[in-house]
């Protein structure tokens, strides 16, 4: 799929951490992605979702993915938070309820083409028991 996404995340560097390690999680979930320091946190930018969509289906966490990009939904904009210390493993962990000592990464996804729904299921497809539903049977 051929897809327009602008993701912007944002970082808080806190006074115990290392900026580097802060950064290296951001590129552990979107490789590539393009770091600057501002202040006290990192702002990151970034037009793939490849490696953050095999995390997701590794970590067979699809549905999870789902309800929160639709839950953070505003028009072509989705927006969440992943865990920092995860991410620095390399591990996909919304930050739901439980703040994160270390903060967040805040994630926010402009998709441009193709629709948000069509985006949502490239990136985390529906499921049926657990394993992704394939949308393009017979092709």
């Amino acid at each position: 799929m051929i897809y327009s996404v602008d993701i912007r995340i944002t970082a808080p560097v806190n006074d115990t951490e290392i900026e580097a390690r802060v950064t290296d999680a951001i590129e552990n979930v979107f490789p590539g992605a393009e770091t600057e320091s501002k202040a006290s946190e990192v702002v990151a930018e970034a037009h793939s979702v490849e490696h953050f969509s095999e995390l997701l289906h590794r970590q067979e966490i699809l549905d999870t993915a789902r309800g929160e990009f639709f839950s953070g939904r505003d028009g072509d904009t989705l927006s969440f938070d992943l865990k920092k210390q995860a991410a620095f493993q390399g591990v996909v962990n919304f930050a739901v309820g439980n703040p994160d000592e270390l903060g967040e990464l805040h994630v926010r996804m402009r998709v441009t083409d193709p629709t948000v729904e069509e985006f949502v299921d490239y990136v985390a497809p529906p499921t049926e028991d657990g394993k992704p539903i394939d949308t393009d049977e017979g092709q």
